[in-house]
């Protein structure tokens, strides 16, 4: 089981930045990590993910050219740089663990199956 921790959310204005970091304990095994997000009063989709070696991302269309994901497998941990934010991307942002995908990516949240608790990202008009 990987444990996840996220961090860095927060209220920014429209426009702003923010960078979460997500902090993986547990088995070192090979893995792909996501974010997702889940807005209020709306199912959870999908934003981003990364390959175990880095090399391999994918994004959502809405936040290409947005958000950047990147990991320090040294720290074991998975970051999301957001710029440009807007309000529509407002909601409760998890990190997410896809074991059973290796050397790989997927945007397919059934294949993700250890979650960190989410972290608030908040941004106002």
């Amino acid at each position: 089981q990987v444990n996840l921790v996220e961090s860095g959310g927060g209220l920014v204005q429209d426009g702003g930045s923010l960078r979460l970091s997500c902090a993986a304990s547990g088995p070192t095994t090979n893995y792909a990590t996501a974010w997702f997000r889940q807005g209020p009063g709306k199912e959870r989709e999908f934003v981003a993910a990364i390959s175990w070696s880095g090399r391999i991302t994918n994004y959502a269309e809405s936040v290409k050219g947005r958000f950047t994901i990147s990991k320090d497998n040294a720290k074991n941990t998975v970051y999301l740089q957001m710029n440009r934010l807007k309000p529509e991307h407002t909601g409760v942002y998890y990190c997410a663990a896809a074991t059973a995908i290796i050397g790989g990516t997927t945007s397919n949240l059934d294949y993700y199956d250890c979650w960190g608790q989410g972290t608030q990202v908040t941004v106002s008009s």
